[in-house]
């Protein structure tokens, strides 16, 4: 059991940051490390994937650098699109709107696709980074409860860090308002942005992702109040994961395993320790390419340090994040409830044609594994 509960919220509204061209299905990759297996089913002309330029997203980071997508899609004369997001309320509008098939994105916004429109939105169908969160503040904040009357920064309203903020601070006893009222003052705000306002003094602090963190700690003195691990029991939450479309997963069906391929392939290189200094080298690669900017070496390795990047889907936490989020009156859930939410069934496929032993990932009875 962990510590306190993580409730969720319904508002998501943003725009998209920026969209990459059209990348042709004759790209080649970049230091392929398996060989591509056709998938099964039926596959579209092109897909569109979506994912931030954030270190949660490494494995996307990677996988576009080293254009592995590009490899597995190659087979399927599938074209692919980039889209890149600042945060997961965005891709939710953006999948509702049908500019987007498949993402990375966090799980609070996921859940909140897939209550929004009576579960038919959406599919998880795996995991992709666990950790990596912490609320920062300014050296002279020493308690939760100095937060009263502060200004705390989160990178969107309604994005994973956002509800996780909110329902920490309710644990504690202090109030907040989706228009910023209350004991703390809650002000979504991008993430390049909170950074210039908590060095001119204008924010209090930030509960964020990495890589963002640790520039607020490296680049201008925050300090960090809590990192998110610290109120799980088994130091461990979910940071990222991949949905779908159902749509397009029904549709579909060998795309989405021509993705998860190419995902996996990237979990597995960046687990290895041999690949470290290779794989910081295409995080920073892709971070110049969408932000214009790499992080400085002490800000990239402490944010690595905080991360782990992994498949694993964590249904466990996802059910608990769902149940705490009814419970506090945030999130209303049909009679099916999430029930649903998960499709690991083409994930769990490639694992076991890889290694017959494989343990399958399990759903908590929310869908298909």
């Amino acid at each position: 059991m962990k510590k306190w509960k993580k409730p969720l919220a319904a508002a998501v509204v943003a725009a998209l940051a920026f969209t990459v061209p059209v990348i042709g299905a004759d790209a080649s990759s970049k230091n392929p490390t398996s060989t591509t297996v056709a998938p099964k089913g039926k596959v579209a002309k092109k897909i569109r994937i979506g994912y931030f330029a954030n270190v949660t997203h490494a494995a996307a980071l990677v996988a576009v650098q080293r254009k592995t997508f590009e490899k597995y899609f190659k087979a399927d004369k599938t074209k692919v699109e980039f889209t890149v997001f600042n945060a997961g309320p965005a891709v939710v509008e953006a999948m509702k709107g049908g500019a987007i098939d498949v993402s990375y994105i966090g799980p609070n916004p996921a859940i909140t696709g897939f209550a929004t429109t009576n579960g038919t939105l959406l599919r998880i169908i795996g995991g992709a980074t666990l950790n990596g969160a912490q609320l920062v503040v300014k050296p002279s904040i020493n308690s939760i409860a100095d937060l009263k009357g502060k200004t705390i920064a989160t990178p969107q309203l309604g994005n994973t860090q956002d509800v996780a903020i909110r329902a920490y601070l309710k644990k504690q006893g202090l109030t907040t308002t989706i228009t910023g009222g209350g004991d703390v003052a809650i002000t979504p705000t991008e993430n390049s942005n909170t950074l210039t306002l908590f060095k001119s003094g204008r924010l209090d602090g930030a509960w964020v992702p990495e890589p963002w963190s640790s520039r607020l700690v490296v680049e201008a003195g925050a300090k960090v109040l809590l990192d998110e691990k610290d109120i799980w029991a088994d130091k461990k939450f979910l940071t990222t994961h991949l949905i779908a479309t159902e749509s397009f997963l029904k549709k579909f069906p060998g795309s989405v395993e021509s993705f998860l391929r190419a995902h996996v392939e990237t979990v597995d290189f960046i687990s290895k320790k041999k690949n470290e200094a290779a794989v910081k080298n295409l995080i920073q690669a892709e971070l110049v390419a969408k932000t214009g900017k790499a992080l400085a070496d002490d800000v990239i390795n402490r944010a690595w340090g905080n991360i782990i990047v992994s498949e694993d889907p964590l249904a466990k936490v996802l059910l608990e994040s769902a149940n705490d989020a009814v419970d506090a009156g945030l999130l209303k859930l049909g009679a099916k409830g999430v029930t649903g939410i998960y499709d690991l069934r083409i994930l769990n496929k490639i694992r076991l044609q890889q290694n017959p032993k494989f343990k399958k990932y399990q759903t908590a009875g929310l869908g298909l594994s």
